[in-house]
């Protein structure tokens, strides 16, 4: 459980010299009151006690901006700072002119985050050369398992997928987008999959042949599916034919097996959400006139960006692309000749996205200009904005813009991609990579958490009401 938002440091200031004021000027009609009880006559005390009242007014509200502006404002960003280095894992340095008034709380707190992040550096550094010798490896059994015809797909005891190939894709793509973590009920009929690892728990374990219907309702797949040994989970395999058997890499995380990703309930942890974060290019800033020229987006899931999980599509607008906008993306009409329009664009993003947490950066934009060209699709799941989500986090008088927060938390941006629906939507991912442990530090841990702190903040983005509707469960 956690608790209800606290008081900011500055509000509690401007209170406490609020109180001051109001005490001064209480003492200051006290001392009234005790004159005219000495026989002074009121009127004369009138002159006295404006100018006193007046003086007590400025000089409070004169000390208590100056204490707000180099004080109060400046440890609350120093305190977030700090948090972003100890649970964002930065490597830039810690800023601390704007807190040249705190003596030496400021140089502590960059030096104790300079050894902070060079012990975060040498965990990197390791950490590298240990994927280096992992890629390495699961480079060599993709090309091992590139000479057997057989589509494989681990899936847990909660019916979630933890590994899948390429070959998977070739079978099931055409079903549903393959993603770890995802329901394999996406891509089979649930009734008679789940009839099946019955019977094959059933027969102790003895592999099972069988033909299982696919969720379309298309057709059957002849599969076999063994059990792992783990908690209940099971390998489904499938034959495919030889001439699609190419490059074969492996999609793997099985440290699912031990989390608790699932569905978009409000109570459940930010770190065990999957995410699907995307972008929108467009003809223009008017979501309510101009058109889509492309969609990007990635999955994010247990604290990581998805190599290879990504929907990338350029989109006709059906009208001219004006020369402005190709300015900013790089998008021309000739590019988009052949490119589906809006709406089918649309449409397969929704197929990619749905029953996930979306993620953007203003949202409340690209949603506007996605609803505009659904044809019978809608965009109900709940929806988490970077600008709202780094204001709770640095507070209302930072910049906000995806460059600012990015260089905030030390996330390099492809300058190439930059303005690009996909390149934006990685560096998007990678800002919410680094803000998730950030943010749970901060007592912000569940979807509902968030939502509520992006509510807090919502005077910055006054659209953002669309972003509040109850997120529906799976």
């Amino acid at each position: 459980m956690t608790s209800g938002p606290r008081l900011s440091l500055r509000l509690r200031m401007a209170l406490l010299f609020a109180a001051l004021a109001g005490v001064s000027l209480l003492s200051v009609g006290l001392g009234g009151v005790l004159a005219v009880r000495e026989g002074v006559a009121p009127a004369a005390l009138i002159g006295p006690a404006a100018v006193a009242a007046f003086g007590i007014l400025v000089s409070s509200a004169l000390i208590a901006l100056l204490f707000d502006e180099n004080v109060a404002r400046p440890i609350g960003a120093l305190a977030a700072a700090l948090r972003a280095h100890a649970h964002g894992r930065l490597s830039v340095p810690l800023k601390v002119s704007s807190a040249r008034y705190l003596a030496d709380l400021a140089p502590a707190a960059a030096a104790m985050c300079e050894r902070l992040s060079t012990a975060h550096q040498g965990a990197a550094e390791r950490l590298a050369e240990a994927t280096a010798e992992l890629k390495a490896e699961k480079a060599r059994l993709s090309e091992i398992l590139s000479e057997i015809p057989i589509a494989v797909m681990a899936v847990d005891h909660n019916h979630r997928i933890t590994l899948y190939d390429r070959q998977t894709v070739h079978a099931l793509g055409g079903v549903a987008s393959l993603g770890l973590g995802r329901s394999v009920f996406r891509y089979f009929e649930e009734t008679a999959l789940r009839t099946a690892v019955e019977t094959l728990k059933a027969q102790a374990g003895a592999p099972l042949q069988i033909d299982l219907p696919t969720a379309d309702g298309a057709g059957t797949l002849p599969a076999r599916l063994r059990l792992t040994g783990r908690g209940g989970g099971y390998i489904i395999s499938m034959d495919v034919e030889p001439e699609v058997v190419a490059e074969r890499p492996l999609v793997f995380d099985f440290a699912l097996i031990d989390c608790t990703v699932q569905g978009v309930d409000p109570s459940i942890a930010l770190s065990a959400l999957p995410y699907v974060v995307f972008d929108t290019e467009t003809t223009g800033l008017d979501p309510k006139r101009d058109s889509l020229v492309q969609i990007g987006a990635v999955r994010v899931l247990n604290g990581r960006m998805l190599e290879g999980e990504a929907f990338e599509t350029l989109v006709n607008p059906c009208r001219p692309i004006p020369a402005s906008a190709t300015r900013v993306h790089g998008i021309t009409a000739e590019m988009v000749a052949s490119a589906p329009e809006p709406a089918p664009a649309v449409a397969a993003f929704h197929r990619f996205a749905r029953a996930e947490t979306l993620v953007a950066h203003n949202a409340p934009f690209d949603l506007a200009i996605l609803a505009r060209h659904a044809d019978g699709v809608a965009f109900d799941e709940p929806v988490l904005d970077t600008v709202l989500l780094s204001a709770a986090l640095f507070g209302d008088a930072e910049a906000h813009t995806l460059d600012a927060i990015a260089e905030r938390l030390g996330v390099t941006i492809d300058a190439a991609a930059r303005h690009t629906a996909m390149g934006d939507a990685v560096a998007t991912a990678q800002v919410l990579v680094h803000m998730i442990p950030m943010l749970e530090a901060a007592g912000i841990r569940t979807l509902g958490d968030a939502q509520a702190a992006m509510r807090r903040h919502q005077r910055l983005m006054p659209q953002a009401g669309t972003l509040f509707a109850p997120p529906r469960r799976p």
